[in-house]
């Protein structure tokens, strides 16, 4: 084996008040799904997100969400995205799992508050998430 990987168990750190943006956009958006991308650091599998973008050019309806990732300037905070499931649901699709971005993915289900917001992996194993 030429290179080695290691495998990182992975831990999401979210800051309290991006939290309130994410379910205050979240609720704004509703009946419709909302997406932004997630900004911060990854080291070592833990990711801290500190910051949140609306992607330019975001489309959405009441089940997709999305944003062409081709109009996205360069940034290496980018770490991910998080969308709503109005559905109630925050089980990823396998939609969500193929247009992945980033390192994480993170899903809000109705009602959007702080019990309903869930992280998860590219192969859709949830990974442990912790609001600060």
């Amino acid at each position: 084996m030429i290179f080695k990987t290691k495998k990182f168990d992975r831990k999401v750190s979210l800051q309290k008040d991006v939290l309130d943006s994410i379910l205050s956009y979240c609720q704004m958006k509703h009946p419709n799904e909302g997406i932004l991308i997630l900004k911060g650091k990854s080291k070592n599998g833990e990711i801290k997100i500190d910051g949140l973008v609306i992607p330019p050019f975001n489309y959405s309806g009441p089940t997709f969400a999305g944003f062409p990732q081709s109009f996205l300037p360069f940034d290496l905070s980018y770490v991910g995205s998080v969308h709503s499931h109005p559905s109630g649901s925050a089980e990823p699709s396998v939609t969500d799992l193929h247009n992945f971005f980033g390192l994480i993915s993170i899903i809000v289900k109705s009602p959007y508050d702080e019990q309903s917001i869930f992280a998860w992996d590219s192969s859709g194993n949830a990974v442990p998430l912790s609001i600060q």
